[in-house]
């Protein structure tokens, strides 16, 4: 089971929907323990990182707590690429005409047969790629340790349109 950023950075969507069903995802992810264990590849991790970094710096300092804690407390594996990756990204029919750093995702996605889950609705539109759209429902809780930093964190919100 694969993530993107805009899976990550979706539990701080101005769309609440978005942002609910991404916190829920990743709470009952941290719920599972080992078998809730995720792959991020390290560009998807930067790309959130890079996102962050263009807020100022008093709103970092009240998102990193969370995504630090978060990070080191679910089962993630963050994985680079291979090279068997980079030629799949480019030779497989169904990623043409996708930006260049999903077509990398989406080829190590594939050649682990594997599902990437995210709410990038540019992905979720297409039915030929192995994407899994968010649930909906009502929103779960992190642990009481993890969800004083997610309500602290929300000073950071996200335009759905950057995901």
């Amino acid at each position: 089971m694969f993530i993107d950023a805009t899976l990550f950075m979706g539990m701080h969507s101005e769309d609440d929907a978005v942002r609910t069903a991404a916190k829920s995802f990743f709470a009952a992810r941290l719920a599972a323990g080992d078998a809730g264990r995720v792959f991020m590849n390290w560009e998807q991790v930067g790309r959130c990182d890079d996102l962050v970094w263009g807020y100022e710096r008093k709103v970092q300092d009240e998102y990193y707590p969370f995504m630090d804690v978060l990070h080191t407390d679910l089962a993630i594996d963050r994985v680079p690429y291979d090279e068997e990756d980079l030629r799949r990204a480019f030779t497989t029919p169904a990623l043409e005409g996708l930006p260049t750093h999903e077509r990398l995702l989406l080829a190590q996605v594939i050649g682990r047969d594997g599902a990437l889950h995210t709410a990038s609705p540019r992905l979720l539109g297409r039915t030929d790629l192995p994407v899994v759209p968010l649930g909906a429902g009502a929103e779960s809780a992190f642990p009481a340790y993890l969800e004083d930093l997610y309500r602290r964190s929300l000073v950071l919100t996200v335009d759905s349109d950057t995901l």
